[in-house]
């Protein structure tokens, strides 16, 4: 059995680059994409406290953006790098036009099989793609071929309990020339539900000879550790642990690396996170929708404090900018 301290050695004493196609990341940490959620906006401050991790954009839709190229979701800027630009789609065409329009923003392209969603999976995007290794395959290909930037995929254990295939899959998507894979620790039908099972995924070990990623229910220090020993990856990859914590890639990021813990957060620290999150949706958004697109992040940033229910269900009625800081202000004074 492995002992913490033991395991503390073992992590500090490891290789913290990893080799994704011809970039070296300087991290074993990467932030997932979140569709709604990991806007330039927000990976710019995730980027404040993470030097060297991988940031990821939202899910962006290769039919959108062939179509017309949505400015919100392709922002960004040469400080946010490296940063891994993710496509979703079906067509082999559409995500190689999708890949080449972005190639020159992405340190890397990934590619969306994971996706649990009603609507996505009707489109046979997403998740659907598992049903279909062979279209997969045919992506992955397509998109290596057309662009000179590593290719990664992002999938999950199978679509339910009885078609698990994430082994295969994975041996397939390495086979068409992925760079790298990232496997959520759960099936379609899972959705978000019960626990990602990480120590399936070491199955994985041994079967590829690409770097493989973990994700599913990291959102500490200790669960980065947990799942990292458990499926036995060579990296984690975190998403919904970031929403109103956008310290922690930094801080699984710096533990890896010198073993030393992070101090928990005052309440004060997370208000100011806040409000400069806030400031930088509004400048980016205009303010009315900056706020209004805000109103999804006020209950994770003040999980735990006191009237916390009373407090969200105030501030994301709220339209008026000063009446939000002086709510905000409110919290701080009272914790």
């Amino acid at each position: 059995m492995i002992t913490r301290n033991t395991q503390e050695k073992e992590l500090n004493s490891q290789n913290n680059k990893i080799q994704i196609g011809k970039v070296t990341i300087n991290s074993r940490v990467i932030s997932a994409p979140m569709a709604g959620i990991t806007d330039y906006v927000l990976r710019k401050i995730i980027r404040k406290y993470s030097k060297d991790s991988v940031v990821t954009t939202e899910m962006i839709s290769s039919e959108a953006l062939v179509q017309r190229e949505e400015s919100y979701i392709t922002a960004t800027d040469r400080e946010e790098e490296p940063v891994a630009f993710q496509i979703e789609g079906h067509k082999p065409e559409l995500m190689v036009k999708s890949a080449e329009i972005l190639s020159n923003k992405a340190t890397i392209i990934d590619i969306n099989m994971g996706c649990p969603v009603t609507k996505v999976m009707k489109s046979t995007d997403g998740c659907a793609l598992m049903k279909t290794p062979e279209v997969a395959a045919e992506i992955v290909k397509a998109v290596k071929e057309a662009i000179d930037k590593p290719v990664t995929c992002k999938f999950r254990l199978g679509i339910n309990q009885t078609s698990i295939n994430f082994v295969e899959f994975a041996v397939k998507m390495q086979e068409a020339g992925a760079d790298a894979v990232c496997i959520h620790g759960r099936t379609k039908a899972q959705m978000y539900t019960g626990k990602a099972n990480w120590k399936i995924v070491s199955e994985l070990r041994g079967e590829i000879d690409i770097p493989y990623f973990i994700n599913g229910d990291i959102n500490s220090v200790e669960s980065g550790v947990q799942a990292l020993e458990e499926s036995k990856a060579d990296g984690i990859s975190i998403g919904r642990g970031l929403i109103g914590n956008p310290w922690l890639l930094g801080e699984i990021d710096k533990y890896f690396k010198t073993g030393e813990k992070p101090s928990e957060k005052t309440i004060k620290e997370k208000i100011k996170v806040l409000k400069e999150h806030l400031d930088a949706e509004i400048a980016f958004r205009g303010e009315l929708n900056g706020i209004k697109f805000f109103r999804k992040f006020y209950s994770y940033y003040i999980k735990g404090i006191r009237r916390a229910g009373e407090y969200r269900g105030s501030l994301v009625r709220e339209e008026n900018y000063e009446k939000i800081i002086k709510i905000l202000d409110e919290i701080e004074q009272n914790e």
